[in-house]
Parts: structure tokens; C-alpha cells; sequence
């Protein structure tokens, strides 16, 4: 299975103008959104063998990823 990224706007496309729109006027989403992104790369560098560790830790990181997600969506479909 290739690696890839998981970005927002890849994960939900259709919300691609609110996920725009709600990065430049709230804070608490884009911040958020940039945690997410930095906790993705990170499980990206780990999955492609650039930075080995455990298996607990990315189940970890990857869990992380998952909660970011779901807090970010949430935030999206209140608009």
C-alpha cells in the first residue's frame, strides 16, 4: 500500500471553502489544523522509515491524528 498524506481538505473534499474559510478567521481551527498537519507529516516521516520508532508510539501518534480530525470536522459542520 503506497504512503500518502492525509491532509483536510483530501479527507473532506466537499468542505474545501468552509475548511478555506474557517482557517483564515478562527483561530482555535487553524490552529488545530496545523497540529493535525504536523502530526500527519510526522506519521508519514515514521511510516516511510525516515524516523524509526514503536509501534506503540505511532498507534499513538496515529490516535492523536484521529481525535485532531474529528475535533476539526466538528468545527466544520457547525458552519
Amino acid at each position: 500500500m503506497p504512503l500518502t498524506h492525509h491532509p483536510l481538505i483530501k479527507e473532506f473534499p466537499e468542505y474545501k471553502e468552509q475548511i478555506h474559510a474557517l482557517k483564515m478567521k478562527n483561530n482555535h481551527f487553524s490552529k488545530l489544523m496545523k497540529e493535525y498537519e504536523e502530526v500527519d507529516k510526522h506519521v508519514f516521516r515514521i511510516e516511510s522509515d525516515a524516523e524509526p520508532t514503536s509501534d506503540e508510539y505511532i498507534r499513538d501518534l496515529k490516535k492523536k491524528r484521529l481525535r485532531l480530525k474529528d475535533d476539526l470536522h466538528s468545527i466544520i459542520k457547525e458552519i
